[in-house]
């Protein structure tokens, strides 16, 4: 029905006729506990507490063997029980890169697909919306954000418009870096949303004092993002320090990849947390957080002030 069905069959026929073992799905998991869901409130719908984001990571281009090793990454993903994905039309290339991984893997028939509207013209918010689902894809988006509150007036009642079609199912508003939060408190307090998407992370936590109370109240899902701040964070750790013993012991963290998800995911607002990676094993690491025991309110108070001491 367009060049986007064309694409998908095409390349589905050549990994049917080709060698591409970077194809080859992770092993079996075996009996692995169950994967950690929470609900979003505006539908009840489950969504694992951990997904994936492709800020930075997915934005490789046409380089073969980087989109190569960016899908075995998705593969592994969703072989541990993933199935939120986020992007951007800010990420460069990364919604391509990201369908054409899709295109070439067994996708999860309850993929939860995440995007968002970037641009200053509030006219422009249906167009930029199919641009992104001919990149990805896909027949629509479960979730579409308006990125940084850019035009949010605009796109937000374009975006009512879509969800009331059927286009959509969810929309949202997103800020990072720990802006404009009195900008997203008002919104949130005066405007129907599904979703927000926030930064939220061990080291920075002002988004407690106000918003993620708010989002309660309010019935708004929220989607933590730079839950490792950027990188910066989880590489001093892993560089400088080991993980506690009763972190393990108390909250199964083996890696500090989990300690500092479980954090976040163990806060009763947050409902999905995204990070972002370009290593099979650092993902294996990030999804090993969907699964085992969260720490209780006592257990994050020492997680926070064992991090403050480092």
């Amino acid at each position: 029905m367009s060049t986007q069905l064309t694409r998908r069959q095409t390349i589905r026929l050549l990994s049917g006729t080709l060698a591409l073992p970077f194809l080859t799905p992770p092993p079996a998991l075996g009996n692995a506990s169950p994967v950690r869901v929470r609900p979003v409130p505006a539908s009840g719908e489950s969504l694992p507490v951990i997904g994936m984001g492709t800020w930075r990571t997915f934005n490789v281009g046409s380089d073969p063997g980087l989109r190569q090793a960016r899908t075995q990454v998705l593969a592994t993903f969703f072989e541990r029980g993933g199935r939120v994905i986020d992007c951007s039309p800010m990420y460069g290339s990364s919604a391509d890169v990201l369908g054409d991984a899709l295109n070439r893997l067994s996708v999860p028939s309850d993929l939860f697909a995440a995007e968002k509207v970037w641009t200053g013209d509030g006219s422009a918010t249906a167009e930029q919306v199919t641009e992104q689902r001919q990149e990805w894809d896909i027949e629509r988006f479960d979730l579409m954000q308006i990125h940084n509150l850019l035009s949010w007036r605009e796109h937000l009642r374009n975006l009512r418009d879509m969800k009331e079609s059927g286009k959509i199912r969810y929309i949202g508003i997103t800020t990072s870096h720990g802006r404009r939060h009195g900008d997203l408190e008002q919104i949130m307090a005066s405007e129907p949303l599904d979703f927000v998407q926030l930064t939220y992370n061990i080291t920075h936590r002002e988004a407690e004092q106000r918003l993620l109370p708010l989002a309660q109240d309010k019935g708004i899902a929220v989607i933590a993002n730079r839950p490792f701040d950027g990188g910066y964070l989880i590489k001093r750790l892993k560089r400088d320090y080991q993980v506690p013993d009763w972190a393990a012991q108390e909250c199964d963290c083996q890696s500090w990849a989990e300690f500092l998800l479980k954090f976040i995911v163990s806060q009763p607002s947050i409902t999905c947390a995204i990070p972002a990676t370009t290593r099979i094993s650092h993902m294996q690491e990030n999804m090993d957080a969907i699964r085992g025991e969260l720490p209780d309110a006592q257990l994050r108070r020492r997680m926070a002030r064992h991090i403050e001491s480092l």
